[in-house]
C-alpha cells in the first residue's frame, strides 16, 4: 500500500513561510507530479514527505499511520535525486545492492533482487561496470534500481532528469512511465517541466508560492484550468492571456485561448496583427504575432504554413474553447 495523506502541513524557515497550510491525498498506485516554477515549494514538499525535512505543523500519514515524526528510514519510501549519488568505485551490481547489504539481507536474496531490478531496467549487460563507464541515462537507471530493490511503499523522484540532455530526457521519461505501469507502485515526481508533468502523471499538483493552485488529471488541467496561473502554466506553448477592453468585448475581465485554438487568416478575423518570430518544428509551426494594444500572441499552425516575418494576418479565437476569468484571476464556468 502507498496511500499518503497530508493534513494542514506547513513548513517555515525562520520567519519565512515556505509551505502554508496544505492538504493533499495521494492514492496507492498513483503517479503524482508536483509541478511549478522554481521556488514554488515542490521539492520542499517532497522532502517533508520523505522525512528529510521536519514539518512545522500538521500531519503526514502513510497508509493511515502517523509518519510525521518518523525518520526517513522508517517511512518505507525510496527517493531518487537529481544527482545520481552513485559510488564511483563500486560496480552497478554493488551500487544497487548497497542498501540491501546495509540492511543485512542474505547474499543469495540480495543477488536475486539485484538481478531482478537490473532486468527490469535493462541493465543486465552493464552489471559489472562502474558508473564512470555508463551514460547519464544508465546512471540514472542504476539510481532507480537501488530504489527498486528496497521494495518501497512509494518512490519519490526529485527532478531526476535535469542533468540529462534532451534526447535522454525523453527516453528516461518513457522508461519511468513504463516502470510505473510495471510496478504499480505509488510514485511522486517533482519537476518544473510541465511537458514532463502532462506526459507522465495520473494526477498533477500545480504549486505556486507553496500553495496548491489545482489538482487534477493532465487533461482536466488543460481543459478546465482553475485560474489564470494554471492556464498560463499548463500547455506548450502556454495559453494566450488577454485583459482589458479586448477581453471585455468578449465578455470577461480576462480571457484565455490556446495557440492551437486560434485561427489565422490573411483575409479577415477578430484582431489584425503582424507575424514576428516563427518556430518551425516540422509538423507544426508556432507563430508569434504582434497585435497592437496586446501582448504578443502565439498561434499553432501547420508545419508548411506560408507565412513569413512581417506578414499582415488576422487572428480569431475559437469561441467554444475560450476560457474566462474574473478580476481575481479565477475561472468563470
Amino acid at each position: 500500500m502507498g496511500n499518503i495523506t497530508l493534513k494542514q502541513v506547513t513548513k517555515h524557515f525562520g520567519d519565512t513561510v515556505v509551505i502554508p497550510p496544505l492538504d493533499l491525498s495521494i492514492k496507492d498506485g498513483e503517479f503524482v507530479v508536483f509541478v511549478g516554477p522554481s521556488g514554488c515549494g515542490k521539492s520542499t514538499l517532497l522532502r517533508l514527505i520523505a522525512g528529510l525535512e521536519d514539518v512545522t505543523s500538521g500531519l503526514i500519514e502513510i497508509d493511515g499511520n502517523d509518519a510525521t515524526a518518523l525518520p526517513p528510514a522508517k517511512r518505507k519510501l525510496a527517493m531518487v535525486f537529481q544527482s545520481y549519488a552513485l559510488y564511483p568505485h563500486m560496480s552497478v551490481r554493488k551500487n544497487i545492492a548497497f542498501p540491501l547489504k546495509m540492511a543485512g539481507l542474505d547474499p543469495a536474496e540480495i543477488a536475486a533482487k539485484v538481478d531482478g531490478a537490473a532486468k527490469v531496467l535493462n541493465l543486465s549487460d552493464y552489471i559489472d561496470r562502474r558508473p564512470g563507464q555508463l551514460s547519464g541515462g544508465q546512471r540514472q537507471r542504476v539510481a532507480i534500481g537501488r530504489a527498486i530493490v528496497r521494495e518501497p511503499e512509494a518512490f519519490l523522484f526529485d527532478e531526476p532528469l535535469s542533468n540529462l540532455d534532451a534526447a535522454l530526457r525523453v527516453n528516461m521519461r518513457l522508461e519511468i512511465t513504463e516502470l510505473h505501469q510495471s510496478l504499480k507502485t505509488t510514485m511522486i515526481y517533482v519537476t518544473h517541466d510541465q511537458v514532463e508533468a502532462m506526459t507522465m502523471a495520473d494526477k498533477i499538483v500545480v504549486l505556486q508560492a507553496g500553495n496548491i493552485e489545482q489538482v487534477g488529471s493532465p487533461m482536466e488541467l488543460y481543459h478546465s484550468p482553475a485560474n489564470v496561473f494554471v492556464a498560463g502554466f499548463i500547455g506548450s506553448p502556454k495559453m494566450n492571456i488577454i485583459s482589458g477592453s479586448e477581453a471585455e468585448k468578449l465578455g470577461a475581465h480576462t480571457i484565455g485561448f490556446r495557440p492551437e485554438h486560434t485561427h489565422i487568416s490573411k483575409e479577415q478575423g477578430t484582431w489584425k496583427g503582424k507575424v514576428g518570430v516563427s518556430e518551425h518544428l516540422g509538423s507544426d509551426t508556432f507563430l508569434r504575432v504582434h497585435v497592437e494594444g496586446m501582448e504578443m500572441l502565439t498561434v499553432r499552425a501547420a508545419g508548411d504554413v506560408d507565412l513569413h516575418h512581417g506578414d499582415d494576418v488576422y487572428l480569431t479565437p475559437d469561441m467554444d474553447r475560450l476560457h474566462s476569468f474574473d478580476k481575481d484571476g479565477l475561472a468563470v464556468r
